[in-house]
């Protein structure tokens, strides 16, 4: 995982793990990352600029990335989920 970049895992995730709060509202475009979370009833939010993510970092240790933006260092977690739908498979091939 060390080869890949904090850019790239983020194309892929599903859900962020930041400073051990779960995210699932974040974005990525051509020049900012933003992040959502919840911490009990209080919003919090974090903005990265590009250059602040291509600079992290990966510790193979703790299997997370090592972020440091405008307001100190970040510990983050990517994460995928697994999706399912309501379409039942036996019913396809009742129906061919």
């Amino acid at each position: 995982m060390t080869a890949e970049t904090l850019t790239t895992v983020l194309e892929h995730a599903d859900m962020l793990e930041i400073d051990g709060l779960h995210a699932f509202v974040f974005s990525l475009d051509a020049e900012t990352l933003l992040i959502t979370a919840m911490d009990g009833r209080a919003e919090k939010r974090w903005r990265f600029s590009l250059e602040q993510v291509r600079a992290a970092t990966f510790d193979d240790t703790l299997q997370s990335w090592t972020l440091t933006g405008d307001s100190g260092e970040h510990r983050l977690i990517c994460l995928s989920a697994f999706t399912g739908n309501n379409n039942d498979e036996d019913e396809a091939d009742d129906d061919a």
